[in-house]
Parts: C-alpha cells; structure tokens; sequence
C-alpha cells in the first residue's frame, strides 16, 4: 500500500510517497526549506526526486538535495527550460485571487535563482514507477506549464502538482500558461473519480468535479 507524507513548506508542500521500503520525493521546496525536507528524507529510503514542474518553489533544493541523498532528478522534458528561466513560459491569470498570486510569482522568477541540476530521468504520460518501488503512474497535466505532470496511486489518491490548486480555496490552476490545457488537465483529474488531491499548495482533500 502507498504511504504518502505531506511536508508543509509555508504555502507550498513536498511529498513523500512510500511502499515497501522504498519511496520517492516530489518536489523540493525553497532553501528556506531544505533542512526540513532533508530530515524527512533520511528517515526512509529515498530512491529519486520528481518534479512536478520546475518553477522555482518546487525544485530549488533539488540540486541540494539530489547531491546530498546521490540521487537522481526526473521531470517531463518540456519544463526542462524552465529550469534556466523561469520566465520563458508566460503565466497568466483571471481571477484577482490568482493575480495577486501572479504578481509575486513573477517577482520571484525576476530575483530568485534556481541551483544549476542536470535531470537524469525524463518522465512521460503513462510511465510508472516499478523501478523505483512504488505502484503508481505518472499523468500529464499540463497547462500550469508545458510539463507540468502528477503522481496517480489509484483509489488512493492522485498528486496533482499546480494543475489543480488549493491556496484560498479549491480551484483548478490560478496560474497557467495555456488555459485550454489546464482546464483539459483539470477534466482527466476529475474522470479518475473520487480519491485524495494532494495538491502542491495547500491541503489535502477529495477529488471533486473541477470541470464538466
């Protein structure tokens, strides 16, 4: 059965998802976080770090913590230029929730850094994870960003990275790229039925009918 262990890093999570001895760590917080992710880390056998994205509030410990636990890093491919910039997938917003949301992120990506890291494992729409000892199969979610991917265990839940978001409230993305994509996103999270979101900001809850 897979355990899943939710690291609060101020309004951003880290998870750890764990079967059978192994686990995997999915997104890596900002440095202000990085201790208290790695001290998670070092209580159970951490096998690889996924990305769920690479904007920075997800994957700036990764280089720290990659070296650190001498693992390896994996994201979709079409985010691998995020890594250098930020800012070459353009975010946009309609809601004034979401641009608030926006106007720091943007300021963010403008003055923060992301530590230089080389992903070693490029993951798709469909992979699973049997090599790394967890019963789960990676999901295409774009539209929060071309890369944008999540974590489906099952009945037991699914990880939705930013596709879907719970800051202020349940929501699909405040923030995306290409909207068309991120409402598409959002439907193939809902046809997967009832299970536990693990979202990247803000806290657990059940699936519901994000869009029809």
């Amino acid at each position: 059965m897979v355990k899943v262990q939710r690291i609060k890093c101020g309004n951003g999570n880290c998870y750890i998802i764990e079967e059978k001895g192994n686990a995997v760590l999915v997104d890596t917080a900002r440095p202000k976080y990085r201790d208290k992710v790695l001290l998670a880390c070092h209580k159970v056998n951490i096998r690889l770090i996924i990305l769920t994205h690479t904007h920075m509030d997800h994957c700036q410990n990764a280089a720290f913590i990659s070296k650190e636990l001498n693992i390896p890093i994996a994201i979709c491919k079409a985010d691998e230029e995020l890594i250098k910039n930020n800012m070459l997938q353009t975010l946009y917003a309609k809601t004034l929730a979401g641009k608030l949301v926006l106007f720091f992120s943007e300021k963010s990506f403008y003055h923060d850094k992301i530590p230089v890291f080389t992903p070693k494992i490029y993951l798709q729409d469909g992979d699973t994870l049997e090599n790394f000892g967890i019963s789960a199969k990676i999901i295409g979610l774009p539209g929060h960003t071309n890369g944008s991917i999540g974590i489906d265990f099952g009945k037991e839940g699914i990880l939705v990275g930013d596709a879907l978001m719970n800051m202020f409230y349940p929501t699909v993305s405040m923030l995306y790229h290409n909207y068309e994509q991120m409402l598409e996103s959002a439907r193939k999270i809902s046809e997967l039925g009832e299970r536990i979101v693990y979202f990247g900001h803000g806290k657990p809850k059940k699936n519901r009918i994000w869009v029809k």
